[in-house]
Protein backbone atom coordinates (compact mmCIF):
# COMPACT_ATOMS: atom_id res chain seq x y z
CA UNK A 1 0.00 0.00 0.00
CA UNK A 2 1.32 3.32 -0.95
CA UNK A 3 1.80 6.16 1.37
CA UNK A 4 -1.06 8.46 0.90
CA UNK A 5 -0.83 12.21 -1.34
CA UNK A 6 -1.96 15.61 0.38
CA UNK A 7 -4.45 16.79 -2.04
CA UNK A 8 -4.85 20.11 -0.28
CA UNK A 9 -1.08 20.70 -0.74
CA UNK A 10 -0.96 19.37 -4.29
CA UNK A 11 -4.14 21.73 -4.97
CA UNK A 12 -2.68 25.19 -3.25
CA UNK A 13 0.57 24.53 -4.41
CA UNK A 14 -1.32 24.22 -8.37
CA UNK A 15 -2.89 27.48 -6.89
CA UNK A 16 -5.82 25.73 -7.54
CA UNK A 17 -9.26 27.42 -5.16
CA UNK A 18 -9.86 25.18 -2.45
CA UNK A 19 -13.50 25.96 -0.22
CA UNK A 20 -13.30 25.25 3.08
CA UNK A 21 -15.32 25.25 6.56
CA UNK A 22 -14.51 25.45 10.04
CA UNK A 23 -15.69 22.41 12.03
CA UNK A 24 -16.10 23.32 15.73
CA UNK A 25 -18.79 21.32 17.27
CA UNK A 26 -15.94 18.48 18.83
CA UNK A 27 -18.34 15.61 17.58
CA UNK A 28 -16.96 12.99 14.84
CA UNK A 29 -20.52 12.35 13.94
CA UNK A 30 -21.11 15.98 13.35
CA UNK A 31 -17.48 16.42 11.17
CA UNK A 32 -19.16 12.94 9.69
CA UNK A 33 -22.74 14.77 8.58
CA UNK A 34 -20.25 17.73 7.23
CA UNK A 35 -17.58 15.77 5.32
CA UNK A 36 -20.25 14.79 2.60
CA UNK A 37 -21.51 18.63 2.26
CA UNK A 38 -18.63 18.90 -0.88
CA UNK A 39 -16.34 21.21 0.89
CA UNK A 40 -12.75 20.70 -0.55
CA UNK A 41 -11.20 20.65 2.97
CA UNK A 42 -12.19 20.59 6.76
CA UNK A 43 -10.61 22.60 9.31
CA UNK A 44 -11.02 20.45 12.67
CA UNK A 45 -10.31 23.03 15.34
CA UNK A 46 -8.67 22.15 18.52
CA UNK A 47 -7.99 25.80 19.29
CA UNK A 48 -11.18 26.79 20.44
CA UNK A 49 -13.35 24.04 20.08
CA UNK A 50 -13.18 21.87 23.35
CA UNK A 51 -11.53 19.30 21.94
CA UNK A 52 -8.41 16.63 23.02
CA UNK A 53 -6.11 14.92 20.98
CA UNK A 54 -8.43 11.89 21.08
CA UNK A 55 -11.47 13.87 19.69
CA UNK A 56 -9.15 15.43 17.26
CA UNK A 57 -8.14 12.15 15.77
CA UNK A 58 -11.77 10.81 15.73
CA UNK A 59 -12.90 14.09 13.64
CA UNK A 60 -10.07 13.53 11.49
CA UNK A 61 -11.21 10.22 10.43
CA UNK A 62 -14.72 10.86 10.05
CA UNK A 63 -13.92 13.40 7.68
CA UNK A 64 -11.14 11.04 5.46
CA UNK A 65 -13.61 9.12 4.95
CA UNK A 66 -16.21 11.67 3.96
CA UNK A 67 -14.39 13.20 1.15
CA UNK A 68 -13.02 16.48 2.45
CA UNK A 69 -9.65 17.15 3.23
CA UNK A 70 -9.35 17.34 6.98
CA UNK A 71 -7.11 19.87 8.41
CA UNK A 72 -6.70 20.12 12.04
CA UNK A 73 -5.82 23.01 14.07
CA UNK A 74 -3.81 22.20 17.67
CA UNK A 75 -4.54 24.74 20.24
CA UNK A 76 -0.22 25.99 20.13
CA UNK A 77 2.88 24.80 18.43
CA UNK A 78 4.18 22.02 20.72
CA UNK A 79 6.31 19.59 18.91
CA UNK A 80 4.66 16.78 21.44
CA UNK A 81 1.30 17.17 20.53
CA UNK A 82 2.54 17.80 16.43
CA UNK A 83 3.88 14.45 16.98
CA UNK A 84 1.21 12.78 18.09
CA UNK A 85 -1.39 14.18 15.81
CA UNK A 86 0.53 13.70 12.76
CA UNK A 87 0.77 9.37 14.03
CA UNK A 88 -2.71 9.63 14.27
CA UNK A 89 -2.36 10.03 10.38
CA UNK A 90 -3.18 14.22 9.63
CA UNK A 91 -1.38 15.50 6.87
CA UNK A 92 -2.55 18.74 7.45
CA UNK A 93 -1.75 21.22 10.07
CA UNK A 94 -2.56 24.89 11.30
CA UNK A 95 -0.59 26.52 13.98
CA UNK A 96 -2.25 29.26 15.40
CA UNK A 97 0.05 32.42 17.10
CA UNK A 98 3.18 32.10 15.08
CA UNK A 99 5.06 35.51 15.72
CA UNK A 100 8.44 35.36 14.80
CA UNK A 101 10.89 33.14 12.11
CA UNK A 102 12.90 31.13 14.30
CA UNK A 103 9.34 29.89 16.00
CA UNK A 104 8.30 28.79 12.37
CA UNK A 105 11.50 26.87 12.17
CA UNK A 106 10.98 24.74 14.97
CA UNK A 107 7.61 24.19 14.15
CA UNK A 108 8.83 22.92 10.44
CA UNK A 109 11.43 21.05 12.66
CA UNK A 110 8.49 19.49 14.07
CA UNK A 111 6.58 18.08 11.46
CA UNK A 112 9.68 16.71 9.87
CA UNK A 113 12.04 13.35 10.81
CA UNK A 114 15.46 13.69 11.38
CA UNK A 115 18.57 14.79 9.91
CA UNK A 116 15.86 17.59 9.09
CA UNK A 117 13.76 17.91 11.91
CA UNK A 118 12.93 16.18 15.20
CA UNK A 119 9.94 14.41 14.73
CA UNK A 120 10.06 10.96 16.60
CA UNK A 121 9.88 7.72 14.27
CA UNK A 122 6.93 5.93 15.95
CA UNK A 123 4.18 5.81 12.54
CA UNK A 124 4.46 2.48 12.69
CA UNK A 125 1.97 2.13 15.96
CA UNK A 126 -0.60 4.26 14.21
CA UNK A 127 -3.06 5.54 11.61
CA UNK A 128 -0.58 6.97 10.14
CA UNK A 129 0.88 4.01 8.40
CA UNK A 130 -2.60 2.37 8.67
CA UNK A 131 -0.68 0.15 11.35
CA UNK A 132 2.60 -0.71 9.55
CA UNK A 133 0.67 -1.66 6.26
CA UNK A 134 2.14 1.52 4.44
CA UNK A 135 5.88 0.18 3.75
CA UNK A 136 7.03 3.74 2.48
CA UNK A 137 4.95 6.22 4.52
CA UNK A 138 9.01 7.12 6.18
CA UNK A 139 10.66 8.06 2.65
CA UNK A 140 7.44 10.22 1.77
CA UNK A 141 6.59 11.66 5.10
CA UNK A 142 7.87 15.14 5.07
CA UNK A 143 6.84 15.62 1.08
CA UNK A 144 3.17 15.14 2.10
CA UNK A 145 2.88 17.02 5.41
CA UNK A 146 1.78 20.69 5.52
CA UNK A 147 2.12 23.19 7.59
CA UNK A 148 0.10 26.28 7.50
CA UNK A 149 0.74 28.82 9.82
CA UNK A 150 -1.36 31.16 11.75
CA UNK A 151 0.18 35.26 12.02
CA UNK A 152 -2.09 37.33 13.92
CA UNK A 153 -0.12 39.52 15.57
CA UNK A 154 1.72 42.51 14.76
CA UNK A 155 5.12 41.10 15.68
CA UNK A 156 4.01 38.08 13.02
CA UNK A 157 3.20 40.76 10.48
CA UNK A 158 6.65 42.47 10.82
CA UNK A 159 8.39 39.13 10.87
CA UNK A 160 5.82 37.22 7.59
CA UNK A 161 8.68 37.87 4.92
CA UNK A 162 10.88 35.73 6.71
CA UNK A 163 8.23 33.02 7.50
CA UNK A 164 6.92 32.82 4.11
CA UNK A 165 10.65 32.55 2.73
CA UNK A 166 10.86 29.31 4.87
CA UNK A 167 11.67 25.99 3.32
CA UNK A 168 9.21 23.96 4.55
CA UNK A 169 6.12 26.18 5.30
CA UNK A 170 3.24 25.87 3.08
CA UNK A 171 0.75 28.78 3.63
CA UNK A 172 -0.22 31.51 5.87
CA UNK A 173 -3.23 32.27 7.59
CA UNK A 174 -3.69 36.11 8.82
CA UNK A 175 -6.16 35.51 11.76
CA UNK A 176 -8.14 39.18 11.86
CA UNK A 177 -9.97 38.63 15.34
CA UNK A 178 -6.35 38.55 17.51
CA UNK A 179 -4.35 40.69 14.96
CA UNK A 180 -7.08 43.04 15.63
CA UNK A 181 -6.90 43.02 19.95
CA UNK A 182 -3.44 43.14 19.19
CA UNK A 183 -3.34 45.94 17.46
CA UNK A 184 -5.63 47.92 19.55
CA UNK A 185 -9.21 47.35 18.44
CA UNK A 186 -10.71 44.31 20.39
CA UNK A 187 -13.78 42.85 19.24
CA UNK A 188 -13.60 44.90 15.93
CA UNK A 189 -11.16 43.04 13.24
CA UNK A 190 -13.67 44.77 10.05
CA UNK A 191 -11.82 48.29 11.63
CA UNK A 192 -10.30 50.07 8.81
CA UNK A 193 -6.44 49.83 10.40
CA UNK A 194 -6.82 46.10 10.52
CA UNK A 195 -7.92 45.73 6.89
CA UNK A 196 -5.05 47.27 5.82
CA UNK A 197 -3.06 45.54 7.56
CA UNK A 198 -4.42 42.34 6.33
CA UNK A 199 -4.15 43.61 2.87
CA UNK A 200 -0.62 44.30 3.02
CA UNK A 201 0.34 41.34 4.06
CA UNK A 202 -1.19 39.73 1.68
CA UNK A 203 0.23 41.79 -0.75
CA UNK A 204 3.90 40.96 0.63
Amino acid sequence: MPAPKNTFKAAIRENRFQLGLWVALASPYAAEVVAGSGYDWLLIDGEHAPNDLPMLAAQYRAVAGGGSHPIVRLPVGDAVMIKQILDAGVQTLLIPMVDNVEQARQLVRAVRYPPHGVRGVGAALGRATNFSRIGDYLENANDEICLLLQIESRAGLDAIDAIAALDGVDGLFVGPADLAADMGHLGNPGHPEVRTAIIEAFAR
